[in-house]
């Protein structure tokens, strides 16, 4: 989703997760705009699992989902403002994944499920957990050789892009610029000029 302008929304798990019961992961990245871009009009891309480029490691040992961005020359399908790469990544334990990464980009790892280790100095981190990785072009990841009862692999997000280097001002839900444009963007949501959300006609 692309705030741009403003929007309302809600995130809601699976109907039918709710009615079967289950765990499922739900991770929000907030990513800034360039000061450029801010004021877009808003979009919603809905990339299902059918839709990432799927990757295996040479070896069988990991699967990769490129979400957006490119790896290695495979491009995935989330469409960004910046140049950004996110990969899923499953890694079977014992197995350790080292992927090209641009030397521009900055870098970070978050433990879905499971445990492992990050750099080549293989530092511990598992579930709820993040890495972030220093200067480089590449990025190594290994999963433990012993996963505990409940996860089979080593589940990791990989996320990193081309830094903006530009102020930040947040409050709440907006992230803009300057003070002065939160304010303004506090105001369009009073006004209503961030739009409505539907009722549910269910």
């Amino acid at each position: 989703m692309t705030a741009g302008s403003g929007l309302l929304h809600i995130e809601t798990p699976p109907e039918s997760l709710v009615k079967s019961g289950g765990l499922f992961h739900g991770l929000q990245l907030w990513v800034n705009l360039p000061a450029s871009d801010k004021m877009i009009a808003p979009k919603y891309q809905d990339i299902r699992a059918g839709n990432v480029k799927l990757l295996s490691t040479a070896d069988g040992g990991a699967l990769l989902r490129v979400i957006a961005g490119e790896l290695d020359g495979h491009q995935g399908p989330g469409a960004t403002h910046t140049p950004i790469t996110m990969i899923h990544a499953s890694i079977n334990p014992g197995a350790q994944i080292t992927l090209p990464w641009r030397s521009d980009f900055n870098a970070l790892a978050y433990g879905l499920a499971g445990n492992g280790s990050a750099g080549a100095e293989h530092r511990p981190f598992h579930r709820g957990q993040a890495v972030v990785f220093g200067d480089g072009d590449s990025i190594t990841l290994r999963a433990d050789e012993k996963q505990d009862s409940r996860d089979n692999n080593f589940e990791v997000v990989l996320l990193g892009g081309l830094p903006i280097r530009e102020p930040v001002a947040h409050y709440g839900p907006f992230v803009m610029n300057s003070h002065r444009e939160l304010q303004q963007a506090m105001e369009d949501f009073q006004a209503g000029r961030l739009g409505t959300i539907p009722a549910d006609e269910n």
